[in-house]
């Protein structure tokens, strides 16, 4: 297995991932010191589901229930590389529920046990695994809690050559990751030249929206409501008028 290096290029250079391993977890009902740091409840373990790219899994537990303090780790720690001692936040579980994200647990699994890991300044460790030109991105984080935690994930186009050419993806696929990527690369901004190109049929949720586009159009319009934006603030900033609960 590839090395990889630790952040702050600390003199301990370069380390071995999977070196370090992380054995304690917690059920569904032990939350103890996690609610400050996390949205609602995690759940344990990265379960080996199979489905489509937009299924809605549940995670299952995989863990034991012992604890042990003294296994704390820092930044400078490589995550394990074993997708069973992994939690899933809820605001990780959300997207999996949500249409047009194409992460699910089989993916998240494979991208810890394979994937390149790497540390960023902005998320901290993140695997990556690319596939068929659409890459997978997984930011864990284990320094805040007593076992290793999938944090969030993404995909993003790696190569719209590739993508194009494999039987994986369709045209509405590859044209819904893109343009969630220009959204949240560019929140602030209007983007109406990264929205004309896109052709986006099957509403992806963004915000409180569920938003499609059709070619030419500078704007990406809510089903539901009828609102058009051009940017990922304004879709986050103004409610559904036609959202329920």
């Amino acid at each position: 297995m590839a090395s990889v290096r630790t952040p702050f290029h600390r003199k301990r250079g370069v380390l071995s991932a999977g070196k370090h391993g992380v054995v304690t977890g917690w059920n569904d009902s032990d939350t103890t010191g996690r609610k400050h740091i996390y949205s609602g409840t995690p759940t344990v373990g990265v379960a080996s589901h199979q489905g489509g790219a937009d299924d809605s899994p549940t995670p299952t537990s995989r863990l034991s229930n012992s604890r042990t303090p003294s296994s704390r780790r820092t930044p400078w720690d490589v995550p394990p590389r074993d997708p069973s001692l992994y939690a899933v936040t809820n605001h990780f579980r959300r997207r999996l529920r949500q249409r047009g994200r194409y992460v699910t647990l089989p993916t998240v699994s494979q991208s810890i046990r394979t994937g390149q890991l790497r540390w960023n300044s902005t998320d901290g460790w993140r695997f990556a695994l690319a596939r068929e030109g659409v890459r997978f991105v997984v930011v864990v984080g284990d320094t805040e809690t007593d076992s290793p935690v999938v944090v969030t994930g993404w995909t993003k186009i790696d190569s719209w050559s590739d993508a194009m050419a494999s039987d994986r993806w369709s045209d509405d696929d590859l044209h819904t990751i893109r343009l969630r990527t220009d959204l949240s690369q560019n929140p602030e901004q209007q983007i109406p030249g990264h929205i004309r190109p896109r052709i986006v049929d099957r509403p992806l949720e963004v915000g409180r929206h569920r938003i499609t586009t059709s070619a030419g159009a500078a704007y990406v319009v809510c089903v539901d409501c009828g609102a058009q934006f051009r940017s990922k603030a304004a879709l986050c900033g103004q409610r559904c008028t036609q959202t329920r609960g």
